[in-house]
């Protein structure tokens, strides 16, 4: 079985930073995507950031610019470097992997259980 666990969230002051980070445990062999989505009050769930094995990173157009994803395929570990944060980007934070080939069986896709980040003064 594959988990996800994520670390780094918080209370940061507007135009602070912060990095998320997420491992992933169990027998894997390959992840083909790994990313972030976020959750804010009364919203829907929506992509931050993607990143492909060997691929070109996927932001969401509100944190171009501030934001930088990155990944360790030895590790199967993906982090989320955000900068300039702004009180809009307060929402819970979810890990996100797609295409896992893990032992025998393959995940389409797995989350995370979620790490609040509150941009606030």
């Amino acid at each position: 079985q594959v988990r996800l666990v994520e670390s780094g969230g918080g209370l940061v002051q507007p135009g602070g930073s912060l990095r998320l980070s997420c491992a992933a445990s169990g027998t894997i062999f390959g992840i083909e995507s790994m990313g972030w989505y976020r959750q804010a009050p009364g919203k829907q769930r929506e992509m931050v950031a993607s990143l492909p094995k060997g691929g070109v990173a996927n932001y969401a157009d509100s944190v171009k610019g501030r934001f930088t994803v990155s990944r360790d395929d030895a590790r199967f570990t993906v982090s989320l470097q955000m900068n300039t944060l702004k009180p809009e980007d307060t929402a819970v934070y979810y890990c996100h992997v797609e295409n896992v080939h893990a032992g025998a069986r393959h995940y389409l896709q797995i989350w995370g259980q979620g790490t609040q980040v509150t941009v606030s003064s």
